[in-house]
């Protein structure tokens, strides 16, 4: 009999996470906390023989209003998908009614996926409104080797997605930078989105925002329409660079004077600053080498490292 209960904890004890299963985004806690913690717990139980410990904490859920825990994966149904370009679309979920995420500006959230028995797991940003509710969104790019991009390739509307969150996020104030230089990078643009959203919603709000959009193409821009409506508020100036754009005079008229073509550069980013209204704080997003470029760039120009935020 001890045997046989022996062999009943071992069944019980968790397994050890594979490296696919973690987002690589330094979420709190990452799937390696949540193992240890449970690994942790499974050892109590075990060494008292009492197994109603194993379910210790893990009802309780979310401790707040929010339909998110960043402990446990909930699932919402995919709603609609909206095609942007040739590898990027827009992904819709619906929440509970009047459910939100309770999410903090520049959260992200972690997506459970398998593909071929194995389970991966990415960090996204919604580009939803922080006071959405009932719904959020995601801009989501795929790529032809991403295990994840797999995954996503064969999500239809309805089906059930799992998520976890939030987790990061920038801590933002109204009105406590005078200029805040976003610059972005592809599906990077995802942060900045809800975040100048927040200040142009807030009447109060008189931070002075330029947005540097980093794409190859003027078709590769997302949320076009978006940037361009909140352009016309006072305090928000778009402006891009584009990599892979040959000439100038295919752009609308509206774009030429605001875009550069070719890569992001020092002199691109010294006309920037200098085109402050205040001395800006960076924030910057896209892939860790655009971060770290970007970075040491402003850094060259004389913004103090406290005076720059890499998602």
């Amino acid at each position: 009999e001890e045997e046989e209960e022996e062999e009943d904890w071992l069944r019980l004890r968790p397994q050890d996470p594979l490296s696919s299963q973690c987002c690589g985004s330094g979420c709190r806690p990452c799937v390696f906390d949540t193992y240890e913690r449970d690994l942790e717990r499974w050892t109590r139980a075990r060494e008292s023989r009492d197994r109603s410990l194993l379910a210790e904490d893990r009802a309780a859920g979310p401790r707040n209003d929010t339909v998110l825990s960043t402990e446990s994966f909930s699932a919402f149904p995919l709603e609609s998908v909206e095609v942007l370009t040739s590898d990027t679309c827009l992904y819709r979920f619906k929440l509970p009614t009047g459910g939100s995420l309770g999410l903090g500006l520049g959260q992200h959230l972690v997506l459970r996926g398998a593909v071929e028995g194995l389970e991966v797991q990415r960090a996204y940003t919604p580009i939803s409104p922080v006071s959405a509710e009932g719904y959020c969104e995601f801009l989501i790019k795929v790529y032809t080797e991403g295990l994840m991009s797999h995954y996503i390739q064969t999500w239809k509307e309805g089906d059930l997605v799992q998520w976890r969150g939030p987790f990061g996020g920038f801590l933002y104030k109204p009105n406590t930078y005078g200029q805040l230089l976003m610059i972005a990078s592809g599906t990077g643009i995802a942060p900045m989105i809800p975040l100048i959203q927040h200040i142009t919603d807030d009447k109060e709000d008189e931070t002075s925002v330029t947005l540097v959009g980093c794409f190859r193409t003027y078709k590769d821009i997302y949320m076009r329409s978006f940037l361009q409506e909140q352009s016309r508020f006072w305090n928000i100036t778009t402006y891009f660079v584009l990599s892979e754009e040959e000439n100038l005079d295919s752009l609308p008229w509206s774009y030429r004077e605001k875009t550069h073509l070719g890569r992001l550069n020092l002199e691109v980013l010294k006309a920037l600053v200098k085109c402050c209204k205040k001395p800006p704080f960076a924030v910057i997003c896209g892939s860790i080498a655009f971060n770290e470029d970007t970075f040491n760039l402003l850094r060259k120009l004389g913004l103090e490292e406290e005076s720059c935020f890499r998602f």
